[in-house]
């Protein structure tokens, strides 16, 4: 597709300026009307990306990892501004699931170039008086206690390798907890557990797919509560991750995801929880903190992506 303006807002953090100016002229021709927003530490993009859009940037580029993706889709949501993704990060979350190619400039310019636009979902997540958007997935527990236990100097070198590192650490970090949610405006629910992961699409990093059933353009948010206890149960919930919905699934066994007592998939259009101990929470691979009680719902539709 062909876009008349362009912005690019890039993190200098990832990558040197030299090189994306080299391949976007490449890739768009050296006469494009370009024009490019820094990001900063104080501000990962979201400034920088309405003012491409009050500068009538029709395609606003994201360059950098998943923080500098997310701050960009939060201005862009509901607008017919393009959002393109030049993956530089470690994680690359939504660039996985869009199967963006990684770690290559001009071929992910190369692919904003040439490919036509589509519209996604994109979540909201608020709690602590304020809201955010995430296009992947929010959640506490294992997936959340990884990214702090995860070593900062081992994930420069190592990248997703890192987090396999930290499993086990993250394993023994988490502890059950009384959970009440309320799925769709119905009445709440107590459950004990210590791991959710909500999301719009399912696959992180080493192509392990956590939520099977999400689809980042169904109106739908996924749910997926694990609460496995011993080693037994943890068991069972790895044989349901590889085997249930991961190679019966590739080869057309199964249509859903399989649920079991320690670990349970639904989607959702909205979802309130609140918890009983304060847990680390994160937002697209991001560590927030810990929080006690969060709500989350769907804006279908919401971005126009490559």
């Amino acid at each position: 597709m062909t876009y008349s303006r362009i912005g690019i807002v890039w993190n200098p953090s990832k990558v040197e300026k030299e090189v994306l100016q080299t391949a976007a002229s490449d890739v768009f021709g050296a006469e494009q009307d370009i024009r490019w927003w820094e990001t900063t530490r104080e501000d990962p993009g979201r400034g920088m990306a309405r003012e491409a859009q009050e500068d009538g940037r029709e395609l606003v580029i994201a360059v950098g990892g998943d923080g500098t993706v997310r701050a960009v889709a939060e201005s862009l949501a509901g607008s017919d501004t393009a959002l393109g993704i030049v993956p530089q990060g470690t994680g690359n979350l939504l660039a996985r699931n869009l199967e963006i190619p990684l770690n290559n400039v001009a071929a992910a310019f190369e692919r904003i170039r040439d490919s036509e636009p589509r519209r996604i979902d994109l979540g909201w997540v608020s709690y602590d008086g304020a809201e955010y958007a995430f296009a992947v997935m929010v959640g506490f527990g294992i997936d959340a206690q990884m990214l702090v236990e995860t070593d900062d100097d081992l994930k420069s070198k190592a990248g997703w390798l890192a987090y396999v590192e930290a499993m086990g650490r993250a394993l023994a970090g988490t502890e059950m907890t009384d959970i009440t949610i309320a799925i769709d405006g119905d009445k709440a629910v107590a459950v004990r557990g210590h791991t959710m992961l909500i999301g719009n699409c399912g696959m992180v990093q080493g192509g392990i797919r956590l939520l099977p059933d999400a689809v980042l353009d169904d109106g739908k948010l996924d749910v997926l509560m694990i609460s496995a206890d011993g080693a037994l149960q943890w068991l069972d919930t790895l044989r349901t991750f590889v085997w249930d919905n991961g190679i019966r699934r590739i080869f057309g066994a199964a249509d859903e995801a399989v649920s079991t007592d320690s670990a349970r998939h639904l989607p959702v259009e909205t979802v309130s929880v609140e918890l009983k101990t304060p847990l680390v929470f994160e937002i697209d691979g991001e560590e927030m903190g810990e929080v006690s009680a969060f709500d989350v719902r769907v804006q279908p539709a919401a971005l126009l992506v490559h």
